[in-house]
């Protein structure tokens, strides 16, 4: 893969995020889009597409049978270690609490679900995303649970700490984790069938199709909705104001996040602890080098967090992840980590 080939992946992936909040940014300034607009919009894919969009991405995984245990318990592991790290620096970078939750979030927290799986094909083809499908049915709960919890713990009720069984009812409650697990609900009946009658007797797909198919239109439009009504809230003036976050917050998820995530698998799969290869560093990449997620602001909004900061924090790494995706790749490349 040459070295243009690399940047344009790269670029591919990330510029159409970039340009719909943009398009959403210009609709708002112009009145096209009006303040209430972009407040209910914002309710309804949290509530509705967002829940659908992930519920359909884990029913679309066939099962559980052919994991890569390995692959998948490192990557939580990892997620974890990224979690305590930017827990860490988010209480150093700011006193505001609204902006602590935001700052850890986006530690974490990157756009797997939307562009994970398209980035992972367009770099190691259909067995990489294969790969990136499966971490994404584990990945993307813990994702949400943890989400709540950053979002929950700076911001209190009364002395300024949530205890931990208000913090476990916001996580029962959240929308995004009752559709990842109703879809991995799903996928374990389908593979219970499987086991007892050695064949799929009902399926939503097949059964219910009519149904399936309207959570599938509205998984359609989570992506682009959601964009939009990222850009009608984002306010460029701010950036001066909170330039410290933003910096911080995108050297943790663009920076630290994939030296983490992918170092440590190049480490472990040298020593023998994991296998890595060629269809497995793709799916890393995205999991670990891409953007923060565009939900982030959306859920950070919801749980009265700052969502300025939130917004900047999606177009910022958006941006900056063009660069950042297209040096991980030349490393991995020149590692012979990745199929040129």
């Amino acid at each position: 893969m040459e070295l243009l080939k690399i940047f344009t992946t790269a670029f591919n992936a990330v510029a159409p995020i970039v340009l719909l909040i943009l398009l959403g940014y210009l609709l708002r300034r112009r009145n096209f889009l009006s303040a209430d607009f972009v407040k209910i919009g914002n309710k309804l894919v949290f509530n509705v597409c967002l829940p659908c969009m992930l519920f359909v991405n884990v029913y679309e995984i066939k099962g559980f049978d052919a994991i890569a245990w390995d692959i998948v318990i490192y990557c939580i592991a990892a997620i974890a270690i990224i979690f305590i790290l930017g827990l860490a620096a988010s209480v150093a970078a700011t006193p505001a609490p609204q902006r602590r939750g935001v700052l850890l979030q986006c530690s974490f927290r990157s756009n797997f679900a939307i562009i994970g799986l398209s980035l992972a094909g367009a770099l190691g083809g259909e067995e990489a995303q294969a790969m990136a499908a499966v971490i994404s049915a584990f990945s993307i709960p813990v994702f949400n649970i943890l989400a709540v919890i950053a979002l929950s713990v700076f911001v209190g009720e009364e002395a300024g700490k949530k205890s931990f069984k208000s913090i476990l009812v916001n996580i029962a409650k959240n929308p995004l984790i009752i559709g990842v697990v109703l879809g991995l609900v799903c996928v374990a009946y389908r593979s219970a069938q499987l086991s007892v009658y050695r064949e799929v007797r009902f399926s939503l797909s097949r059964d219910m199709k009519f149904f399936y198919d309207c959570l599938t239109r509205l998984k359609s439009i989570a992506s682009p909705f959601a964009l939009l009504v990222l850009g009608g809230q984002f306010n460029f003036s701010a950036v001066k104001g909170m330039f410290k976050e933003i910096a911080v917050g995108t050297v943790l998820r663009l920076v630290i996040a994939p030296v983490i995530g992918i170092g440590g698998a190049i480490l472990l799969t040298d020593w023998k602890v994991i296998a890595c290869g060629v269809n497995e560093f793709p799916a890393l990449i995205a999991l670990f080098g891409s953007p923060v997620a565009v939900s982030s602001a959306v859920m950070a909004a919801n749980m009265h967090n700052d969502e300025q900061l939130a917004t900047q924090l999606v177009v910022w790494t958006s941006i900056c992840s063009v660069i950042t995706i297209f040096l991980q790749v030349c490393l991995l490349m020149a590692a012979g980590l990745l199929a040129v």
